[in-house]
């Protein structure tokens, strides 16, 4: 079991996934499931059902290949959501990056999960697009920089086309805006944090699109503190349509994926 640091990812039974959407076949189709406003637990407890289901399928192959049997194709997932106020800390960070004790995380209707992926701290929050990929990078790649950079990229895709001028910073995953070598004003659009089990990806990245950034101040996002945190509709400043980002993400991942 391996942790990947980029900060450096409704109801209780699974939601049922959507159609493929292109490649409709072959090993890089992608289950997508869009399930809007979820609580953070339920959506994490769905990502370690699909995660253990896939990985069973793995399992049985190893024992088919053995025997000489035909391998099940094994699934790609790609979870849509966002969170109500959730603090999440991966299993590298540190407990007091988070500045509000559980008092003042109930006063701001926020709740707070240690998790298994790579990375510090971060924020979740409504208005902020999450995508949790469920890969089997050996339907790709099984190469979890090239990953890390194919989600990298989307991102920087996606918001090229409003406009914004995204890159990376050395050293730290993610994407950011005022990214450049001397740039003023570094500030992170996007944060990352992922986990790979026998090749099978977990948790993800979370954009920030029309997020409550005051929610950043109770915390040191990512253990970094030199650095901002912005949103499209901070750099645009107005609002943007979650669902039209959603969906432009989803072409790039796709064709990043796909390379």
């Amino acid at each position: 079991m391996e942790v990947y640091s980029a900060c450096v990812v409704p109801a209780s039974a699974p939601v049922p996934a959507e159609a493929p959407i292109a490649p409709a076949t072959g090993h890089h189709a992608l289950l997508v499931q869009r399930l809007g406003l979820v609580p953070y637990q339920p959506t994490w407890d769905l990502q370690e059902r699909l995660l253990a289901d896939t990985l069973a399928i793995k399992a049985a192959n190893r024992q088919a290949e053995a025997t000489g049997q035909p391998a099940q194709p094994t699934p790609n997932y790609l979870l849509f959501c966002q969170h109500p106020p959730t603090y999440t800390l991966g299993k590298s960070g540190k407990p007091e990056h988070l500045l509000l004790d559980e008092t003042a995380l109930a006063a701001h209707g926020a709740t707070f999960h240690r998790i298994n992926r790579g990375g510090d701290i971060t924020f979740h929050g409504p208005g902020q697009l999450v995508a949790y990929p469920l890969l089997d990078l050996e339907n790709f790649r099984p190469d979890i920089h090239w990953y890390l950079r194919a989600l990298e990229e989307a991102v920087i895709q996606t918001l090229a086309e409003y406009g914004l001028r995204a890159g990376r910073i050395a050293g730290l995953t993610g994407v950011w805006l005022g990214w450049e070598a001397g740039a003023a004003n570094p500030r992170k659009i996007c944060a990352m944090g992922v986990r790979c089990s026998r090749w099978v990806t977990l948790h993800g990245l979370a954009l920030n699109v029309n997020t409550d950034l005051s929610y950043f101040s109770y915390i040191v996002p990512c253990g970094i503190t030199d650095k901002a945190v912005t949103s499209l509709q901070a750099e645009l400043g107005h609002p943007v349509a979650i669902e039209d980002v959603q969906e432009r993400l989803l072409a790039h991942l796709q064709t990043q994926l796909a390379s």
